[in-house]
């Protein structure tokens, strides 16, 4: 997964729930230089799902469970 971290995707992930949190409650947030607001809560809830995948993908590689797989054998 590109160098990503499970630490660096959790700490991605709290920040885009503390700017929901903030558009919520009708205020600006900043993430890495981009101001939020509001208004952008869409792209928000955008940033969530994409984090919140990539933070259950690292953990399950982490605890050895990685990606599931179907082996068929043929006889």
């Amino acid at each position: 997964m590109s160098g990503i971290t499970l630490a660096q995707a959790q700490e991605q992930l709290n920040a885009y729930l503390a700017a929901e949190t903030a558009a919520l409650n009708k205020k600006s947030y900043t993430i890495a230089g981009r101001t939020l607001t509001y208004q952008d809560l869409s792209t928000i809830q955008q940033g969530i799902e994409t984090w919140s995948r990539r933070v259950a993908e690292l953990s399950a590689r982490a605890s050895g469970r990685g990606r599931s797989r179907t082996i068929v054998v043929g006889f």
